[in-house]
């Protein structure tokens, strides 16, 4: 396969792998699919990120996510928390 189509195809899943997280957080239903309110939340996100409060809002998502993540994990492992 030519380079070209092979980073083609990670941008593609990439770009999959990030709609799915917006998918898993429930985003999509909690806005009823309503792309232009998904993008001013997301621009939101990027103007915190662009402030001083950008490390803060970093360690805080960080954490909620990786926890997020390990409860997933542990309810399909039968586990709970």
């Amino acid at each position: 396969m030519r380079d070209w189509a092979v980073k083609r195809r990670e941008r593609t899943r990439h770009l999959i792998e990030l709609g799915g997280l917006v998918v898993k957080a429930g985003l999509v239903d909690l806005v009823d699919d309503d792309r232009a309110t998904l993008y001013g939340a997301l621009l939101t996100i990027a103007e915190r990120l662009r402030s001083k409060e950008r490390d803060t809002a970093l360690a805080l998502w960080r954490r909620k996510g990786r926890r997020a993540f390990e409860q997933e994990s542990n309810d399909r492992a039968g586990g709970s928390s």
